[in-house]
């Protein structure tokens, strides 16, 4: 990458339809989980439109009835703040079709190989807080606080809402933010109040990297009231580039949200960022980016591949040396069978300074 550049990206609000997708996937994994057992399985998935909800996959020692499955949905919905009559957690039509997980897949994973063939990504630098890229961190950021300014203003501000963050680099060290665009659901006739709020949310984030020439494009259609699965569906996992490194980093493809931990997808992702966090913590190297990479059924990753700005050979020397980076050996470092809010922590990316066991900082 050059010195001197412009990088953007952007994150979404728990209601934007692919992001409610993902929290009610997560709130069924979250239920799947309950019970601590670790011969569980889920690859549950979602779809949604207007006042609809689709569920669909399969499951292992896992499957819930009808009812069960709508109070979960109905809860999730409710809690995301919709009550809107496009989309309203009581009207929803639910279709539940999860199903028993194949048997040729669980003779793989029954032992704990790799519940897929994947490669996957961690990433940590010094740029802030977070030790996010600063495009991504600051994203989150003025969602975040939009949503504390929401809770104060519901009857101004829907929940469906989204960011994008342009910020110029100088030395790879980031400078100012050039362009910021936030597009935030609203009631009829509150588009002018809908901006000042969304302007109070990206001060608030941004603080010093706002400067006189930061440009702001609030709404830039000029209206959001129709918002959420009623004015566009979602889908589980197409926001895979938001729940990571914001494009800044590289992805592996897969997403994490409905799988329970066996997939490496989710489970490997985790620790990739925590190899590449302390890393930087334990002062090896200022950034760093980490590849996993397993075959189903396959216990032992297929590669580990380390670049940084410190001694990349042996940072994956110590790796190798000091981990257990089975997926058996990942789930018992995290316990991440027995952590239920996955549909919680879902939102605002999966990685940053949040209270899971992948960002706890330790010594190699």
């Amino acid at each position: 990458m050059n010195n001197n550049f412009t990088f953007t990206s952007e994150s979404v609000s728990s209601g934007h339809p692919d992001k409610v997708a993902d929290q009610i996937s997560d709130a069924l994994v979250d239920a799947a989980l309950s019970a601590g057992d670790e011969t569980t399985r889920c690859g549950i998935e979602t779809a949604n439109t207007t006042n609809y909800v689709l569920v669909f996959g399969e499951t292992k020692n896992f499957l819930p009835t009808s009812e069960e499955v709508e109070s979960i949905i109905r809860n999730k919905v409710r809690e995301i703040g919709y009550e809107q009559d496009g989309f309203h957690w009581k009207h929803l039509n639910i279709d539940n079709r999860l199903h028993n997980q194949s048997a040729d897949i669980a003779l793989g994973t029954d032992d704990f190989g790799a519940g897929d063939q994947g490669l996957m990504f961690g990433y940590a630098c010094k740029e802030t807080p977070s030790l996010l890229p600063a495009p991504i961190h600051y994203s989150h950021e003025i969602l975040k606080h939009l949503r504390s300014i929401r809770d104060k203003n519901l009857d101004i501000l829907g929940p469906d809402s989204k960011s994008q963050v342009s910020i110029v680099y100088e030395n790879n060290i980031p400078k100012f933010i050039d362009k910021v665009v936030v597009s935030t659901q609203h009631s009829a006739n509150e588009n002018n109040s809908a901006r000042e709020l969304a302007e109070t949310a990206i001060h608030e984030a941004c603080g010093e990297l706002i400067d006189n020439n930061t440009e702001f494009f609030i709404n830039p259609t000029g209206n959001f009231v129709i918002g959420g699965p009623e004015g566009d569906s979602g889908m589980t996992g197409r926001k895979i580039i938001v729940d990571t490194y914001g494009g800044y980093a590289p992805h592996g493809g897969g997403a994490f949200s409905g799988k329970d931990p066996s997939k490496v997808d989710r489970s490997a992702a985790y620790m990739a960022r925590w190899l590449a966090k302390n890393v930087v913590l334990n002062k090896l190297a200022d950034w760093c980016s980490v590849q996993l990479s397993y075959a189903i059924g396959v216990k032992e990753p297929t590669s580990l591949y380390v670049d940084s700005n410190g001694d990349n050979q042996s940072i994956a020397s110590l790796i190798r040396d000091s981990q257990d980076l089975t997926p058996l050996g990942i789930i018992r470092k995290f316990d991440l069978f027995n952590f239920t809010e996955y549909s919680k922590n879902c939102i605002y990316g999966h990685f940053g300074d949040k209270n899971v066991p992948w960002e706890k900082t330790e010594k190699f």
